[in-house]
C-alpha cells in the first residue's frame, strides 16, 4: 500500500516519525472537522495531517474557529481507528483543500503504520 502514492508515503513516515497525527478541532474541544466525500456517496471523511503546519492552514473560512490538535500515534490506534471504521468515516491522508484526496479506511491506515512499526 505505501508503495503507491507518494502522499502517503510521506504521510506514514511522519506520523511514524513524530508519533502523531493532527486534527482540526473546534474551541469547545468536542467536534473535530469532518467533511464530505469526493469519491463516496454517503460516506465521511475525517481529515487528519502528519504534521502541525500542514493542518494548520486549513483554520481559514468555515474552519476559522477550529485548530490543529496532535492525536499521539497510540492512542489513534487504539481508539480512534476502530471508532471511525465503526461509523463509516474515512481518513482523508494529508488532505489538501479544493483537491481531490487520498480517501482511506482506517483499518488500512492502521496496517499500514503498524508494518512499519514492526520494520
Amino acid at each position: 500500500m505505501t508503495d503507491s502514492n507518494p502522499v502517503l508515503v510521506s504521510f506514514i513516515e511522519n506520523v511514524k516519525e513524530h508519533q502523531a497525527v493532527w486534527g482540526l478541532q473546534d474551541e469547545t474541544g468536542e467536534g473535530w472537522v469532518v467533511c464530505d466525500s469526493s469519491e463516496y456517496e454517503e460516506t465521511d471523511v475525517m481529515p487528519l495531517w502528519s504534521s502541525q503546519d500542514l493542518a494548520r492552514i486549513h483554520c481559514t473560512e468555515e474552519w476559522k474557529n477550529y485548530q490543529p490538535v496532535s492525536i499521539s500515534l497510540e492512542e489513534f490506534l487504539e481508539y480512534w481507528v476502530s471508532d471511525l471504521h465503526d461509523d463509516g468515516v474515512l481518513i482523508g491522508v494529508d488532505w489538501v483543500a479544493e483537491q481531490e484526496c487520498l480517501e482511506l479506511d482506517p483499518i488500512a491506515v492502521a496496517k499500514t503504520l503498524v508494518d512499519i512499526e514492526k520494520e
